[in-house]
C-alpha cells in the first residue's frame, strides 16, 4: 500500500491554552539579565540599569490586511511579526531586550502551524538576542492574528524622537528602499497566474533580492550599533515601514521643518529597478511609497559630515530646509517636486 503522504495534524484543542503555551515556549533561552522573570506566571519581571529609560512599542498584524499566507511560510511570518516590532525600538537609537507575543488563530489551522510560527519567532529572537518572557494565545472566529510587545532600553541622552531635526541637518537613510515593494509585487504577480492555472509553477530565481526584502527583512539595530561606535546622535529618526515620502512628513511635522531629497541619491538595488521596469513604474515610485523597507531614516548634523561620509551604511539623500519651503524631491534633470506621502495605511478605502 502507498504510504500516508498527508502532513500531520495535530488540533489545538489536545493540550489545551496552558499546554500550548509550555509546548511553543519551552525552547526560548534567556540573553539579559534585565528579564528577572519570564514566562511562568502571572507577569514577567524585568529590571533595566536606574541610568536607562524603557521603551515600548506594539503591532498587530491580521490575515488579509498585513499578510497573505498563500506566499508567505509560516516561519517567515512569525519570524517577520518581531522584526517590525524591533524596528521601532532602533528607531528610537535603542536596543529591544524582551518581546511578548499574543496569536489569535481559528481552527482552520493545527499545531504544526504554530510551530511553525513559533519556529520563526525564535529565530529572529535569537539572531537579536531577545528575550520572550510573555504573551497569550486564543481561539478566533476566523483567520489568524498576531500581536507582538518590544521593550527595549536606552541612556536618556541617546534616545532619538521625530522633533529633533534643524534646518541644514543631513538627512540620510540605512540602505536600499523599494525592494519590499518591489518584492511583494512579484507575489502578487504570481499568485494571480497560479489562480488562473494551478499547473503553473512560479520561477522566481531573478527575484532573490527584492522577495528576500517583502518575506525577511531586516530590524537595523546594527545602526544603533554604529552610531554608538561612531559618537554620533541622530538629531531626528523614523523606520521605514509605511514608505520613504510617509516618513519625511513625520519628521517635518514633528520637526515643524520642511526638506528637499535627491532622485539620484536614492538607494535602488538594481532588481528593484529591474522589477519597476517589467511593471512599467519608475523606480523612484517603490522607493518612495512601497514601505515594508525597515530602514531607518534619520537626520544628522552638519557638523558630524565627516565622521559620516566614508561610511557605506549611511546615505546621504538631502536636507533639511525651512519649513516653508515644503517637502520635496529634486530629480534627475534639477527640478523641484512637491512631495506626496502615499504610503501605506491600513484605513484608507482602496
Amino acid at each position: 500500500m502507498p504510504e500516508n503522504t498527508e502532513p500531520k495534524r495535530t488540533e489545538i484543542s489536545a493540550l489545551g491554552e496552558f499546554g500550548l503555551i509550555d509546548h511553543l515556549t519551552s525552547e526560548f533561552p534567556i540573553h539579559h539579565e534585565a528579564t528577572k522573570k519570564a514566562i511562568g506566571d502571572d507577569a514577567a519581571v524585568i529590571e533595566f540599569p536606574k541610568d536607562e529609560q524603557t521603551l515600548i512599542s506594539t503591532d498587530l498584524l491580521l490575515e488579509g490586511i498585513h499578510f497573505d499566507l498563500s506566499w508567505m511560510p509560516l516561519s517567515h511570518l512569525g519570524y517577520k511579526a518581531v522584526i517590525v516590532n524591533l524596528s521601532d525600538i532602533a528607531a528610537m537609537n535603542a536596543i529591544p531586550r524582551q518581546i511578548l507575543v499574543s496569536i489569535g488563530v481559528s481552527n482552520r489551522f493545527p499545531l504544526e502551524a504554530l510551530e511553525e510560527i513559533y519556529t520563526g519567532i525564535r529565530a529572529a529572537c535569537e539572531q537579536y538576542k531577545i528575550d520572550l518572557i510573555g504573551g497569550d494565545t486564543s481561539s478566533s472566529a476566523a483567520g489568524l492574528a498576531i500581536s507582538i510587545t518590544v521593550i527595549g532600553s536606552a541612556k536618556n541622552d541617546d534616545i532619538v524622537y521625530r522633533s529633533g531635526a534643524k534646518e541644514n541637518d543631513l538627512v540620510c537613510v540605512s540602505g536600499d528602499l523599494g525592494s519590499a515593494y518591489s518584492g511583494l509585487l512579484i507575489l502578487q504577480r504570481e499568485k494571480k497566474t497560479f489562480e488562473a492555472n494551478p499547473n503553473f509553477q512560479p520561477d522566481l530565481d531573478n527575484y532573490e533580492v527584492v522577495i528576500g526584502s517583502q518575506l525577511k527583512p531586516k530590524a537595523r539595530v546594527d545602526m544603533v550599533e554604529l552610531f554608538k561606535e561612531k559618537k554620533i546622535t541622530p538629531t531626528s529618526m523614523i523606520d521605514i515601514s509605511d514608505g520613504l515620502a510617509s516618513e519625511l512628513f513625520h519628521i517635518c511635522k514633528n520637526s515643524d521643518c520642511g526638506c528637499s531629497i535627491y532622485e539620484e541619491k536614492l538607494p535602488i538595488d538594481i532588481q528593484t529597478a529591474q522589477v519597476a521596469e517589467e511593471f512599467e513604474i519608475t523606480p523612484v515610485m517603490p522607493a518612495l511609497n512601497g514601505g515594508e523597507d525597515y530602514e531607518l531614516l534619520f537626520t544628522l548634523s552638519l557638523d558630524d559630515y565627516e565622521k559620516v561620509k566614508e561610511l557605506h551604511q549611511i546615505i546621504i539623500i538631502g536636507h533639511i530646509s525651512d519649513k516653508k519651503d515644503g517637502i520635496n524631491l529634486i530629480n534627475k534633470a534639477g527640478q523641484s517636486i512637491p512631495l506626496k506621502a502615499q504610503g501605506w495605511d491600513s484605513f484608507r478605502k482602496e
